[in-house]
C-alpha cells in the first residue's frame, strides 16, 4: 500500500517533466551561444552601418537608426528562432517564418500603445521615433515567442505572465523579452532631469537601455539555460 501511495504521489510531478521536456524544442548550450552571438553581431552590423554609411547614431538621428537596426535584425531573428518552433509534425519552417512576419506588427502595435500610456511623446515629431522604437522592441519581445509559440496563449502567459520557460529557448525568449523592457524602463530615469544632453531626448536614452538590457538578458539565459538541462537530468537520473 505504501509502495501504490508513493507512486501514485511521485507521477503526476513526473508526467509533468516528461511533457515538459518533450515540448520544449531542443537546443544545445552551444547553439544557445550561437543564436546570441549571430543576433549581437547583427547589432553591431546595424551600427557600423549606421555610422559608416550615412554617419548617424542614436543620437543624431535615432529614427533611422532605430529603423536600420530593425530591418537588419529582423530577417536573422525570424530565421534562427524558426528553427526551435514547437510542434514541429504540425508546424513547418515557414509556417514559423509567417507567424513570425506577423508578430512584427502585432509587437510594435503593443509597444508603442504602451510606451504611449507610460508617457512616450505623441507629437508629429516624436511618433515616427516611438514606432520605430517599438518596432525594434518587437524584435526582442514578440518576434521570438510568435516564431517558436505561435498562438499558444497558455505558453505565452507561462512564459511572459509568470517568467515560467522550459527549456533554453524559452529561457531565452523569456529573459531578453524582460531584459529588453526592464531596461528600457531604466534608461527612461534620465529623460526628465535638468541636465540638458541630446540623449535625454526620446527615446535615446530608453533605446541604450532596452539594447543594453537585451544583452545582459541574452549572456544570462546561457547560465539559466545551462542550469535547467542539469536539474532535468538530475530529474531522470532519480
Amino acid at each position: 500500500m505504501d509502495r501504490l501511495k508513493n507512486a501514485s504521489e511521485v507521477t503526476p510531478a513526473s508526467k509533468a517533466d516528461a511533457s515538459a521536456v518533450e515540448a520544449a524544442p531542443p537546443i544545445s548550450a552551444s547553439e544557445t551561444f550561437t543564436v546570441n552571438l549571430i543576433c549581437g553581431m547583427s547589432l553591431v552590423l546595424s551600427f557600423w552601418i549606421s555610422n559608416s554609411l550615412y554617419s548617424i547614431d542614436l543620437v543624431t538621428d535615432p529614427s533611422l537608426t532605430l529603423f536600420l537596426i530593425s530591418i537588419i535584425e529582423l530577417p536573422i531573428v525570424i530565421l534562427l528562432y524558426s528553427r526551435y518552433r514547437q510542434n514541429r509534425q504540425q508546424c513547418s519552417y515557414l509556417r514559423a517564418v509567417g507567424r513570425g512576419i506577423l508578430g512584427v506588427p502585432v509587437g510594435a502595435l503593443l509597444n508603442s500603445l504602451g510606451a504611449i500610456a507610460l508617457g512616450a511623446p505623441v507629437t508629429s515629431r516624436c511618433l515616427p521615433k516611438t514606432l520605430t522604437w517599438s518596432l525594434m522592441m518587437s524584435l526582442f519581445t514578440t518576434v521570438p515567442a510568435s516564431c517558436v509559440l505561435g498562438s499558444s496563449w497558455a505558453d505565452w502567459k507561462r512564459i511572459f505572465a509568470h517568467a515560467k520557460p522550459n527549456g533554453s529557448i524559452e529561457y531565452l525568449i523569456c529573459l531578453q523579452a524582460h531584459g529588453a523592457v526592464i531596461g528600457g524602463w531604466f534608461g527612461a530615469w534620465p529623460m526628465p532631469l535638468d541636465w540638458e544632453r541630446p540623449w535625454q531626448e526620446w527615446p535615446i536614452s530608453v533605446s541604450y537601455g532596452t539594447l543594453a538590457g537585451y544583452l545582459v538578458a541574452s549572456v544570462a539565459s546561457l547560465g539559466f539555460g545551462l542550469a535547467h538541462r542539469s536539474r532535468l537530468k538530475h530529474v531522470k537520473n532519480e
